[in-house]
Formats: structure tokens, C-alpha cells, sequence
């Protein structure tokens, strides 16, 4: 399994041999952005890793994340195999946040 990865023009994962080419590739008119949005005070952020961040042997690539920010510091981290699944978790825990901000303004 490869380390590096870059996203083909349907967001499917492509293996490269080395970072240099998954690093000029990443960040690139956005490429590495799957959604992002912002709740009360909470930043929800979705974005492709380029790095394979399954570290067993078994099973498909790690290669996305969804992070949510409180004043810059990490409250939350889901990863995921696939864009889609990556799209899936972002709008699950954007839902969930805008729940716990609409619980806390009462």
C-alpha cells in the first residue's frame, strides 16, 4: 500500500511513489478541501490528508479528515477511506454541533 496519494478529477485516491509529487499537487486550487463550515464559535473542517494515516496493514487508505476547532485548538478528529464517506462525516458532526450550540444558547 502507498504512502502518498493525490485525488483523481472523481476524488478517487491515485497511489504516487514519492511526497514530492503528492506535494505539488496537494492544496492546489483547493483540491485538498472537502467542506468546511462554521457553527457558533466551532470551525468544522473536512480536507484530503495526501498521507495514508492507516498505520495496520489491513484495510483500505486513510486519507481524510474532519477536525472541528474551538479558537484554534482541536475539539474533535473523525478520519476516513473515501470522499464520500469523508462528505458523509463532515455533515453528520456539523449537524451535531449545530445541535449542542442550539442546546447551549437555551
Amino acid at each position: 500500500m502507498s504512502l502518498f496519494y493525490i485525488l483523481d478529477d472523481d476524488h478517487r485516491p491515485v497511489p504516487v511513489d514519492d511526497i514530492v509529487t503528492a506535494a505539488s499537487w496537494w492544496g492546489k486550487d483547493g483540491n485538498s478541501r472537502v467542506a468546511l463550515d462554521t457553527v457558533g464559535d466551532l470551525e468544522i473542517s473536512t480536507v484530503f490528508l495526501m498521507i495514508n494515516h492507516r498505520f495496520w496493514p489491513k484495510g483500505p487508505p486513510i486519507l481524510f479528515e474532519t477536525m472541528v476547532f474551538r479558537d484554534g485548538e482541536e475539539v474533535e478528529c473523525q478520519r476516513y477511506a473515501s470522499w464520500d464517506d469523508a462528505l458523509t462525516g463532515h455533515a453528520v458532526i456539523v449537524r451535531r454541533c449545530r445541535v449542542k450550540v442550539e442546546e447551549g444558547a437555551e
